[in-house]
């Protein structure tokens, strides 16, 4: 296997299990009615599924730069972990 294999294969690992985590919170949330599951679940999907998104999606359908991909990246990172912070700090 080749290493740009490994890494495709680790991005969308990491995208569908991020998937998962955010729905788990985001069910638990709704169901308890809960604001820090919320922004957990926003925090999960803003960390782990927005920047394959961003990456493997927008960037090749709206032919970004990469200096916009990192950007976009960048700022989904930033949200997700203001999310988190208001998750752990609600």
């Amino acid at each position: 296997m080749t290493l740009s294999v490994v890494a495709t294969a680790g991005g969308v690992a990491t995208a569908c299990l991020g998937t998962y985590v955010a729905y788990l919170a985001y069910d638990g949330g709704r169901r308890n009615g809960s604001r820090t599951m919320l922004l957990l679940a926003v925090g999960v999907a803003c960390i782990a599924v927005l920047p394959y998104v961003i990456a493997y999606g927008v960037t090749p359908l709206l032919g970004l730069s990469d200096a916009a991909t990192v950007f976009g990246v960048t700022v989904a990172h930033l949200i997700g972990l203001v999310a988190l912070a208001g998750s752990v700090t609600d």
